[in-house]
């Protein structure tokens, strides 16, 4: 592990275990190639993160991409969240046109070349895919929390990770029924997302706190843009664990208190039910 400009920077030891396996097999400039791809890719988020102000605590490398460990605590906004997601992307695709350029212009080994391109379609694709924690899965968070409350958003998203990480592992368990290969480099991968994502699953009570924690911000800017804010209508027997459970990212609210007539009784900004759910 190494610290670069106040970043933990690390290998995943799955990096290492396939750098060990490229040594033996002869693919050790392949995966040098892959190593560097991928470091810049994850300079993508990096440097996206810190143009919006976000802090990036560390970043682990992967052979298929990496993981920016942000340090949100609930303020991230949904924009910011997508573009941070598409900068690394977006690196893999003026790599590869910087390879189209030499490789029009015959310069350099155009073999090599293809490789490259290849190597960074490859991860480029794969990392839009949307599961989580791939920058796909962060920028269909994302969208969703536009429209979802964030805890649903988180939930399901989560849910639909975890199920898509245990398909990777089905497909690459598959031909062992056939009596083929093991397929073992998406075996790992199915691993490490099932892995990351049951993890994830397990700690979205402490996100969700951090999130409504943070919710002054939300407010600062519902002041000062003047905006409207989104009323959500509860009963006054509703939980409140279940009224907090409707907040979206990107919006103030005011809950509208009926009682069982369906007549209104009370209107309460969300700090005020937030400091009740807090038992402030």
């Amino acid at each position: 592990m190494i610290r670069v400009l106040g970043i933990e920077l690390s290998l995943h030891p799955l990096f290492v275990l396939i750098l060990m396996f490229s040594v033996l097999t002869g693919q050790f400039l392949e995966l040098l190639t892959l190593f560097m791809i991928v470091f810049i890719h994850e300079l993508g988020h990096v440097c996206a993160a810190r143009l919006t102000g976000v802090t990036v605590r560390s970043v682990q490398l992967l052979p298929f991409g990496g993981v920016a460990v942000i340090e949100d605590h609930g303020r991230l906004t949904a924009g910011r969240e997508i573009g941070i997601a598409l900068a690394g992307p977006l690196q893999n695709g003026i790599l590869i046109l910087m390879a189209l350029v030499l490789k029009q212009a015959e310069y350099g080994s155009i073999a090599y070349l293809n490789y490259f391109i290849g190597a960074n379609a490859m991860i480029a694709l794969f990392n839009l895919l949307p599961v989580l924690p791939l920058d796909g899965g962060k920028i269909l968070q994302g969208l969703l929390s536009l429209v979802l409350p964030y805890y649903y958003t988180l939930l399901w998203t989560g849910r639909v990770s975890i199920g898509a990480s245990l398909m990777i592992i089905v497909f690459a368990l598959l031909p062992l029924g056939a009596g083929g290969g093991l397929r073992l480099n998406l075996l790992m991968i199915g691993a490490f997302l099932l892995y990351s994502n049951a993890t994830d699953q397990r700690n979205l009570p402490y996100r969700f706190v951090a999130f409504l924690m943070n919710r002054e911000r939300i407010y600062e800017r519902y002041l000062q843009a003047e905006g409207l804010a989104r009323p959500i209508v509860a009963f006054s027997a509703k939980p409140l664990d279940d009224i907090v459970r409707l907040f979206k990212r990107n919006h103030y609210h005011y809950i509208y208190v009926m009682n069982k007539d369906r007549d209104i009784v009370a209107v309460v900004p969300e700090q005020r039910l937030i400091a009740s759910y807090f038992g402030m």
